[in-house]
């Protein structure tokens, strides 16, 4: 299937005179999630997981990815002609480089990207980084997708809703004056916004356009004086139409944004490069003011009704993973039960909680080897037993209508060797010492993350991926620019950001461990030297005890966790069984 599809564009690259298109793994909005519709990498190349890219040549094809799909990209490739190139692995070429070198003996070479699907940034360093391998030009206004692409799936048309002020804490009107606050001070008269959960939160509305992601398709253009709100009209309601109306807010079609951009009457715009694709970029006539988009920033501090919606939403999914968890054990020692299976089982006992509305992300249920995989997913094909034996890595979260959760645990689920102890104490212990710290306001997640990784480092392990991200309020599980990771990220750390706790360490072919928590950030004390932070455990689960080397632990680190196990047992006891209450006694009972 793959190579046919292959031959179907290099026929269309063939007539259109092109050496080599380049298929990313995001779409008009560069959203990190994207609706079926514009799956182009994933339909030309086979590799489904959220972030890589797919380059085609008359002769080659590679994929592009990071270290969570490696094993996942290997096995979904195996049998193309695809070649996997290891982001951030030493002597992994860039998509520029390999370019250069198999078109090295190409008579004015030019390569394909679809303008509409690529950031504005993107593009713009790719035509440079083009323009060093030998002069390759770069065309930008073709999606053979819309040729190739039988039966593609169509953009979707999910209605929107209302967002109620009583879960999101601020009104939308007070939003826009926010935001045209920000703009002035960037000397911008107008923005367009492009990032779908931004939008999403401006105007206090939700969707299901995108798996797991309560966001609709659109763009909102803001000026001075007006608001307009660009997306295809059967999917607004009467009330929503009549909510807008209250709002000021003008209701065009989807299409008609590139109208928009051209009939722009103020002096400038802000135009976020790595939110805008780059086919919109290049029809704004008027001066650009190219800077991060304010609404990024300011949706991720959240006001005091979206915090106790984080708390009520932690609660409801707390109860449902004691309910859970308590159940595991005794079902996989009486058998019958698969990766596949208990995802159900914890989605059906997430979904008996007030306000469900969704998984926040697809659950990875990763029993040993397929722990290792980082972003693991189980399929049909995949799909395998468990047994009361071993590790099971589960990372799962919610959509509550108060907020989103992210929780990983890896559970033991009956002996394990003696490295999977070691390992899982590692893990623990880094995931503690994230607790644990005390920052200066405004640092850098990039300056806190050697605190979940000294311990490994001192063992020659590590992990690629970065050890949390912010969450969103009914919204996308991956919030940013706030990050902890190894790679520096300027963005500052704040009071009122939400941001997840999840170092790992995954043995290939052997098994993974990963413990997540999502916590808040708060103020701890006010010196001369000026305000420092602190984490608080949102996350409401016990973390299983039973793999820990005890010695390993400090004394500090023993009393964090028998000081979070305390204080998970007293928020849930209260809502659970008889039965439930003693399990969980006895899984949070001090070590």
């Amino acid at each position: 299937m793959i190579q046919k599809r292959l031959e179907q564009l290099r026929a269309l690259m063939h007539r259109e005179h092109l050496s080599a298109f380049i298929f990313p793994s995001t779409d008009p909005h560069q959203g990190e999630y994207v609706p079926d519709h514009w799956k182009g990498r994933e339909f030309i190349s086979g590799f489904n997981g959220s972030a890589g890219t797919a380059v085609v040549t008359m002769n080659a094809a590679a994929l592009w990815t990071d270290s969570r799909y490696f094993l996942a990209a290997e096995e979904q490739l195996a049998g193309t002609e695809y070649q996997l190139m290891k982001l951030k692995i030493e002597g992994t070429p860039t998509i520029a480089e390999w370019l250069g070198k198999e078109l090295q003996d190409t008579q004015s070479p030019e390569v394909g990207i679809d303008g509409m699907v690529n950031s504005a940034s993107d593009v713009k360093a790719l035509i440079s980084d083009l323009r060093q391998q030998g002069g390759i030009t770069v065309r930008t206004n073709l999606d053979p997708l819309a040729q190739i692409w039988q039966q593609r799936p169509p953009i979707p048309m999910n209605a929107v809703e209302l967002y109620p002020l009583e879960y999101a804490g601020e009104s939308t009107h007070d939003k826009l004056r926010r935001i045209r606050k920000a703009l002035r001070e960037r000397h911008a008269d107008g923005m367009l916004m492009s990032a779908l959960d931004d939008i999403a939160w401006t105007l206090n509305l939700r969707g299901t356009d995108v798996h797991c992601n309560p966001v609709f398709v659109s763009y909102l253009l803001i000026t001075s004086k007006d608001v307009t709100l660009y997306i295809h009209r059967e999917k607004l309601t009467p009330e929503v139409l009549d909510y807008l109306k209250s709002e000021g807010i003008t209701a065009d079609d989807y299409e008609n944004v590139d109208k928009g951009l051209k009939g722009y009457f103020e002096y400038n715009i802000l135009l976020d490069p790595d939110e805008v694709n780059y086919t919109l970029y290049k029809m704004v006539s008027r001066e650009k003011v190219e800077e991060e988009s304010p609404v990024k920033r300011m949706k991720t501090i959240k006001n005091d009704t979206e915090i106790e919606g984080f708390r009520s939403a932690m609660l409801k999914d707390g109860i449902a993973l004691i309910k859970f968890l308590h159940w595991l054990k005794p079902a996989v020692e009486a058998g019958g039960q698969t990766e596949m299976s208990i995802d159900q089982k914890l989605t059906a006992f997430r979904s008996e909680q007030p306000l469900y509305r969704d998984i926040s992300f697809d659950t990875i249920a990763g029993y040993q080897a397929h722990g290792a995989i980082v972003h693991y997913e189980a399929t049909a094909e995949t799909d395998i037993p468990l047994k009361p034996e071993g590790f099971l890595l589960l990372d799962s979260g919610a959509q509550y209508l108060d907020g989103t959760t992210d929780v990983t645990r890896t559970i033991a689920l009956g002996p394990i060797t003696d490295e999977q102890k070691k390992i899982y104490t590692l893990v623990l212990k880094g995931h503690i010492q994230i607790e644990l710290c005390k920052f200066p306001s405004g640092s850098s997640g990039a300056q806190l993350d050697i605190l979940a990784r000294k311990d490994m480092w001192r063992e020659g392990l590590n992990y690629l991926h970065g050890t949390g991200h912010g969450v969103g309020t009914y919204l996308n599980v991956h919030e940013g620019p706030h990050q902890i990771r190894m790679d520096w990220k300027s963005a500052p750390l704040l009071a009122g950001m939400t941001v997840t706790d999840e170092p790992g360490i995954y043995l290939a072919g052997k098994f993974g461990v990963r413990i997540e928590n999502t916590l808040l950030i708060t103020p701890y004390i006010k010196t001369e030297y000026g305000q420092f932070l602190q984490f608080e455990s949102l996350t409401l689960c016990p973390i299983d005890t039973t793999p820990i080397i005890i010695e390993m632990l400090s004394p500090e680190e023993r009393q964090w966790l028998n000081d979070y196990h305390r204080m998970v047992y007293n928020r849930l006891a209260p809502y659970l069984t008889s039965e439930e209450q003693d399990w969980l006694l006895q899984a949070t009972k001090p070590i």
